[in-house]
């Protein structure tokens, strides 16, 4: 059954379990346009939107849902996507990770982050909410037809526990002024598999890193990471930056980065079988549970609209931030929001300004950026800026795709 998705009108560190990623849902949204172009006629077009009914028989509702259009085309307007990734133990390998022979069966968003693709022209805007940020949760829907309290004050990553992919949504939605149209949610075994499907992502860290919560060992310099490594890598805060979630986040939004250069310079789009590869071992994440997705969202056709509208978007317009915070001085392993720098953040998208970054690439020094990426304009050598740009306050942290970052070892 799927469930219904109350929709917000536009307003305006608990349990320490290692996070999950999701950054290659945006990776299934190109591919599936991919496959689409490079395939027609094959068996790679049929294979994907064959399995529509299995897609749409496990996807959830979203009360946001729209008719779709009857052609294949860009979407129209603006989209507001959702992703999350989970720190589920169901379908994961215990061998790769122990802990879960003891799980205690919950599962929470330790991953949460906001795509926002601006319309005329295309923008895309990525913020990371850290997991740890105290924030209200409304009153979200419960699977039997009722609803759970709100609360005033919870970690965010107690939204999905408390109400699954739907009462996260309203958290977002209920802090950011945001209404989401789209959302989806990963787990641990569907990133091992779609980071092997898509061939690796290079990385680059400054100096040696050694985590025994994740078991990833790396030396400085670049490296090309999938399946366990990729999630060791998303998952690892202990030894780099400060330790902390935000740290976490810096190098999570640089493999990102890196993975954006990869399917728009071709390395992905220009290989049929990597993309079949791709399409296929996503479409299995749903049939095995490893990967949820909303019912507008698990449709072939909305996928091949959105990832029209993001697949030529040029780098510097594609923008990662860390949603604004302050240590809690009660508890620093807490963090709380800072809204008055995000209403600006949130302002701007609403409007597609373009963004004027100020603020260093990290809060906590989790990452440097060390160059420009290849096919990108030499800022220092193009002075010009968007005379309409909105210049966010310093507090607020990121880069954009056109620069290259490297993690810092922890300090």
């Amino acid at each position: 059954m799927s469930r219904k998705l109350p929709r917000v009108p536009l307003a305006r560190h608990g349990r320490l379990r290692s996070p999950g990623a999701f950054a290659q849902i945006a990776t299934f949204l190109v591919a599936v346009v991919a496959v689409v172009v490079v395939g027609v006629g094959g068996t790679a077009v049929f294979a994907a939107w064959s399995a529509t009914d299995l897609v749409q028989e496990k996807a959830i509702t979203l009360e946001s849902s729209t008719p779709l259009p009857p052609s294949i085309g860009e979407i129209e307007g603006g989209v507001n996507l959702l992703l999350v990734g989970t720190d589920s133990c169901e379908g994961q390998d215990v061998k790769i990770f122990p802990r879960c022979a003891h799980d205690d069966g919950g599962e929470r968003n330790d991953v949460t982050m906001l795509i926002h693709i601006g319309d005329n022209p295309r923008r895309v805007t990525v913020v990371s909410f850290p997991r740890d940020m105290i924030v209200p949760i409304p009153s979200c829907p419960s699977a039997d037809g009722g609803r759970y309290s709100a609360m005033s004050a919870q970690m965010l990553n107690s939204s999905y526990e408390y109400g699954g992919l739907a009462c996260t949504a309203l958290t977002i939605e209920n802090l950011t002024g945001v209404d989401i149209q789209f959302a989806a949610a990963i787990r641990w075994t569907g990133v091992i598999n779609m980071s092997d499907a898509i061939g690796g992502v290079d990385v680059c860290v400054a100096g040696d890193i050694n985590d025994s919560n994740t078991g990833l060992h790396l030396k400085a310099g670049e490296h090309t990471l999938k399946g366990t490594k990729a999630l060791q890598f998303l998952r690892i805060r202990h030894g780099i930056g400060d330790g902390s979630d935000l740290g976490r986040i810096s190098n999570q939004q640089q493999f990102m980065s890196s993975l954006v250069r990869k399917l728009q310079s071709g390395g992905v789009l220009a290989d049929p079988t990597k993309l079949f590869a791709l399409a296929t071992t996503a479409l299995q994440q749903v049939s095995n549970g490893q990967l949820v997705l909303d019912e507008n969202l698990a449709n072939p056709t909305r996928m091949v609209q959105i990832a029209m509208a993001v697949k030529s978007v040029p780098y510097k317009d594609i923008v990662f931030i860390q949603y604004p915070t302050v240590y809690d001085p009660a508890d620093e392993s807490r963090v709380l929001p800072v809204t008055s720098a995000a209403d600006t953040l949130f302002a701007a998208l609403k409007a597609n300004k373009s963004l004027s970054l100020t603020g260093k690439a990290s809060p906590v020094d989790g990452v440097d950026v060390t160059g420009t990426a290849e096919g990108s304009p030499d800022p220092s050598a193009s002075p010009t800026t968007d005379p309409d740009a909105v210049e966010l306050p310093s507090s607020i942290t990121g880069s954009t795709a056109a620069e290259v970052t490297c993690t810092q070892p922890q300090h």
